[in-house]
């Protein structure tokens, strides 16, 4: 392994590791083209590039149709899996093919055309491209500290990448992280042959948390590459409706995380104790949609406590 801000020398993978892009989609064909487009101008390009369409109603269709110089492979699904089971049937798909390194991609990003060059030529088995916005402001949310000990650490993410560093030139060239998005994540195969593939029940929301949680348990390490620069097309919007759909499954699977993964008994209680306050103070918060959001997340949480763990070996 690496010191943090130090690359050691490659034996250059880039010359004999296949790589895979994983990409999930669902009803922003615009943003898709642009991403594919993206992905045409790498200047290490693609071994194969799978997209799994989310049953988009939109003209998605029509954009994966139209002619590329790019090795497409396109799942449209009978029904919207939500981007964690998207993201495991495309992994699943890429590592059934034999493919050395697989790189996942949410369909609201563009690469810089050197960011696969990049990733590739750091032998690391989980790297991480590092986002900024169309403005060239570094923006990258990935965790530096994920706390499960502390119970009263309200948020588990307590410092981030771009809090740290606020610019990506203050960044070492590696940074070690310890949460991932599914947005420019690069890993190999040897990760998911120890851990398995994308917990598809967490349907949105904390299956990339999940997945990084179990790669480090494993005793995989990730990085940050500061030079593999992804540019995010939209801006992030985590203040999501507590009451509606999004607000359970935010509930439910930062429940899930912290009953699979809280690291003391304390930590353990913590969901029991935020349904009870989120539930009490409902009537002050505006109704009582999340106080039904925040019950069932609850209930639906203790159903999922188990652990994933390898699914299948090498083929």
């Amino acid at each position: 392994m690496v010191e943090e801000g130090a690359q050691r020398p490659s034996r250059n993978p880039m010359a004999t590791e296949s790589v895979a892009v994983v990409i999930v989609t669902f009803n922003r064909a615009d943003l898709l083209a642009r991403m594919l487009d993206g992905l045409a101008a790498q200047t290490r390009r693609p071994d194969a590039v799978y997209v799994i369409d989310n049953a988009s109603e939109d003209h998605t269709q029509s954009v994966l149709a139209q002619p590329r110089d790019l090795p497409l492979h396109v799942t449209r699904t009978e029904e919207n899996l939500g981007g964690a089971g998207g993201f495991r049937l495309g992994v699943q798909q890429a590592y059934d093919a034999g493919h050395d390194r697989i790189w996942l991609m949410d369909d609201d990003v563009l690469p810089e055309p050197g960011c696969l060059t990049t990733l590739m030529a750091v032998d690391e088995p989980c790297l991480m491209a590092v986002r900024e916005d169309t403005s060239g402001r570094l923006v990258e949310k990935a965790a530096i500290r994920f706390d499960l000990r502390n119970p009263f650490a309200i948020r588990p993410k307590t410092a981030m990448v771009e809090t740290t560093y606020v610019t990506r030139d203050a960044m070492p060239p590696l940074a070690e992280i310890q949460i991932v998005a599914f947005e420019g994540f690069l890993v190999r195969r040897e990760v998911i042959d120890a851990i398995g593939l994308p917990d598809a029940s967490y349907f949105i929301f904390y299956d990339d948390v999940d997945f990084a949680i179990r790669a480090r348990r494993a005793g995989f390490r990730i990085w940050a590459v500061r030079d593999a620069v992804l540019v995010r097309q939209l801006d992030f919007d985590q203040q999501h409706d507590l009451a509606g759909w999004k607000g359970f499954y935010m509930y439910r699977n930062l429940f899930v995380v912290h009953l699979r993964y809280g690291e003391n008994t304390l930590v353990r209680l913590k969901p029991w104790l935020i349904a009870l306050v989120v539930a009490l103070l409902s009537p002050l918060r505006g109704g009582r949609g999340e106080a039904s959001n925040v019950i069932r997340a609850m209930r639906s949480a203790r159903g999922m406590r188990r652990v994933p763990g390898p699914t299948r070996a090498a083929r």
